[in-house]
């Protein structure tokens, strides 16, 4: 099953680090991510550029609007995601504690919805309204 983990940070924690500290935590991340892909574990996974340069879109009066940075305001920002591949909740969350990400800050985990149903049943829909 797949699992979708992101990952936060604090902003300025990572610029705040010496490059020596970077390089540590950033090499120690990536063998761990080694580490997932070579065990079937690591599906997919990216890196997220700064929230300011981040643009939100919303439904309003009828239209789509945006606005400049993420969606939430919190302390920690959303820095990554890794798409998981466990054999449960319990096997996602011994994967992800190992992870040296965790240090730096949380993650959160989340099963994958399996849309596959939802998506037959509607293109059925779909070709049925075109067949008329």
């Amino acid at each position: 099953m797949k699992y979708i983990c992101l990952g936060y940070i604090e902003p300025g924690k990572f610029a705040g680090m010496t490059e020596d500290e970077q390089h540590a935590m950033l090499d120690e991340c990536f063998e761990y991510d080694d580490h997932l892909r070579a065990n079937g574990h690591f599906a997919a996974g990216e890196a997220l550029q700064p929230p300011e340069t981040a643009l939100t879109l919303y439904w309003r009066n009828g239209k789509v609007a945006t606005t400049d940075g993420p969606y939430a305001e919190t302390k920690e920002q959303l820095g990554g995601i890794l798409v998981l591949e466990a054999r449960d909740m319990n096997h996602a969350v011994q994967l992800i504690s190992q992870h040296p990400g965790v240090k730096y800050g949380p993650f959160e985990i989340r099963p994958a919805a399996d849309l596959n149903e939802m998506i037959r049943e509607s293109k059925e829909r779909r070709r049925r309204s075109t067949e008329r």
